[in-house]
């Protein structure tokens, strides 16, 4: 992973995990023991995803470039429809709180989205790509006389 890349899923990640962590802080004492695992489950399930995504959106932006944008947008769909899915499979759990559960996985991934957005702008990414080498001499452009 090329280190813009790391230092981007950084000021991503951090954020994400700071929030998961204050939202199981906040699911324990308001739900107990069980309010803490769901909010942990969800936060590290968003996390999880998330990260997953971004990996193969940064795949898809350098080896498939003309299909990036179509990609960016078929991936978050699918990352929402399949969180919605895991929030649906996991409603009537006796494992942990599942309230707490959904909580801590909307807060995550918005957050996440949120550092992504965030991250993205305060990169310095070229969208022309700088010669390496200029040729010697200038080309004319133009009459000659």
């Amino acid at each position: 992973m090329p280190s813009t890349d790391a230092r981007n899923l950084l000021q991503i990640a951090v954020p994400t995990a700071a929030v998961g962590a204050i939202a199981v802080a906040v699911s324990g004492a308001v739900a107990g023991g069980k309010g803490a695992v769901g909010a942990a489950v969800g936060a590290a399930l968003a996390i999880l995803f998330m990260g997953i995504g971004l990996y193969v959106l940064q795949w898809t932006a350098k080896s498939l470039p003309h299909l990036f944008q179509a990609m960016g947008l078929l991936l978050y769909v699918a990352q929402l429809l399949l969180l919605l899915i895991f929030v649906g499979v996991f409603k009537d759990t006796s494992l942990f709180n599942p309230k707490t559960f959904a909580a801590g996985l909307v807060v995550a991934t918005v957050v996440w989205m949120a550092a992504q957005a965030r991250a993205h702008m305060k990169a310095k990414i070229f969208y022309v790509e700088p010669d390496s080498h200029k040729s010697e001499k200038p080309e004319k452009t133009g009459s000659s006389s």
